[in-house]
């Protein structure tokens, strides 16, 4: 089947959707996703980030469609005609959604741990209002524990449910999900039970925001300040990869993640042991710096760049006293172990 999006065609099998042509084709013409995950099951249709305007049904049947549809759910049909960004009514139509997105959610990006690979702060840039026109008061709830090394901010939540169905996925009996209706929608544990099994640190990594936050790594360091290295461990796990990246300040891990693609997917789920208990450099064969597709705040200090090369648009007297810091920021290409130092 033939389909073109914002004028560029491409080829594709019965059953895929709009969305999943899109990236096929990839660039600025891929609409955003925030409850849509390729790895997970029944995902989309939730949260209406993705929405196209379908100017040609098919060969079959040209008339349009009336209605702006949600890409991550709406098949490709033979000679169907897409607008994504070159269509000014759905770049309006994501604005509305994206303000909607934000009307409970906290300004917590200068302490939120996700600041800087967060997809709602990445599509409030692109698609979000300076100002807020909602004056009435906004839900709130208290931080709650879920579990050892996990910690739910729901405020920060836009209920996306990709946390249950990674729980649905990989685990054989799940323990938390979305609890009540309209604006007092929650997930929660329910009966205050504690998510503890092997794969539930796979929740951080599916979060499209900062409602789902590791323990281990909180208030530790910003995003931007850590220098992502892909690594790998023989893992006894049944399921676990054992390929991860290695976020390092300095010579020391301060968290460890799934590998992600340019759309913040992870590549493959990791346990636990190797996400929480497995922090020390020598524990892991470093393969090399982490790359990433996509602009990001964490490609900005050029982390394969020696010292002297690096540049931080700052003004010197923030700097004062930093030098410490300064050369964590800039470090080798693979971190040494303490066998190579000896």
């Amino acid at each position: 089947m033939k389909v073109t999006i914002d004028g560029q065609s491409i080829d594709v099998e019965p059953g895929t959707t709009i969305l999943q042509a899109a990236r096929m084709i990839g660039g600025d013409l891929v609409p955003p996703a925030m409850c849509y995950y390729s790895k997970l099951k029944g995902s989309g249709g939730k949260c209406r980030c993705c929405l196209v305007e379908v100017s040609k049904g098919s060969e079959a049947d040209p008339r349009p469609m009336p209605k702006l549809m949600a890409s991550c759910v709406t098949g490709c049909m033979d000679g169907m005609e897409v607008n994504s960004k070159s269509s000014a009514r759905v770049m309006e139509a994501r604005k509305s959604v994206t303000e909607f997105l934000l009307i409970n959610h906290p300004l917590d990006c200068p302490i939120c741990d996700q600041a800087g690979e967060c997809d709602l702060q990445n599509l409030s840039f692109e698609h979000g209002n300076p100002k807020s026109r909602y004056i009435e008061e906004k839900r709130t709830f208290e931080p709650e524990d879920i579990g050892p090394n996990i910690q739910l901010h729901m405020n920060r939540c836009i209920l996306c449910q990709r946390c249950v169905q990674v729980a649905d996925q990989l685990t054989d009996n799940r323990v938390h999900g979305v609890l009540d209706r309209g604006d007092h929608a929650n997930i929660s544990t329910g009966i205050s039970k504690a998510i503890d099994n092997e794969f539930s640190g796979n929740m951080i990594d599916v979060c499209p925001v900062g409602a789902l936050t590791d323990k281990t790594f909180r208030f530790k360091s910003r995003v931007w300040f850590n220098k992502p290295y892909n690594a790998h461990r023989e893992c006894t796990t049944p399921g676990c990869c054992g390929k991860t990246t290695v976020w390092m300040f300095g010579g020391e891990i301060q968290r460890v993640t799934g590998r992600k693609d340019e759309y913040h997917e992870v590549e493959e789920f990791i346990c636990n042991s190797c996400r929480f208990d497995h922090k020390d450099v020598n524990d892991w064969v470093i393969e090399g710096p982490r790359e990433f597709e996509k602009d990001s705040v964490i490609n900005q200090n050029n982390y394969t760049q020696k010292l002297e090369k690096v540049q931080i648009d700052t003004e010197k007297n923030i700097l004062l006293g930093r030098d410490i810091d300064r050369k964590k920021i800039s470090m080798a290409s693979i971190p040494l172990t303490n066998k190579d130092k000896k």
